[in-house]
């Protein structure tokens, strides 16, 4: 029979898991507000926690199953899609508010999304002005 691990290790390993998705949430609200201009690195994330990368990404892999950039990702992705959804600005300029080219930025979103940022605009814009139109035949 395995040992079991002590509840103390276990509160510290949930304790990590939260403080690190509270400052990826905190970091790309930054970026998406312009108060940061870089995209932080897990290695940045993990100083910020006073542990080493390969702990907090053991860490995180222990008690979620994913990897840290997993996390970033994610948090990356619902930021584009608000900015795709709720604003009109060009695709590029959302691309560069998150720090990415134009380029580089479409890959990355195709490859979450299945989708180009623009294709997902389009999409998002057409199923909200049939819900408008929807509510103005009601």
């Amino acid at each position: 029979m395995p040992t079991p691990i002590p509840k103390k290790i276990l509160a510290r390993q949930h304790e990590i898991t939260a403080d690190f998705q509270r400052l990826v949430a905190a970091h790309v609200a930054d970026v998406v507000a312009g108060r940061a201009t870089e995209m932080l690195e897990i290695r940045d994330f993990a100083a910020q926690l006073f542990i080493h990368p390969t702990h907090l990404s053991n860490t995180l892999k222990l008690t979620t199953g994913h990897a840290p950039c997993f996390f970033f990702e994610a948090s990356i992705m619902d930021a584009a899609r608000q900015l795709l959804r709720d604003t009109d600005r060009p695709v590029a300029d959302i691309a560069a508010n998150l720090t990415y080219d134009a380029s580089n930025f479409t890959k990355f979103f195709k490859r979450f999304e299945g989708c180009t940022p623009k294709q997902y605009r389009e999409q998002a814009w057409a199923r909200r002005r049939e819900a408008n139109a929807e509510i103005l035949t009601i």
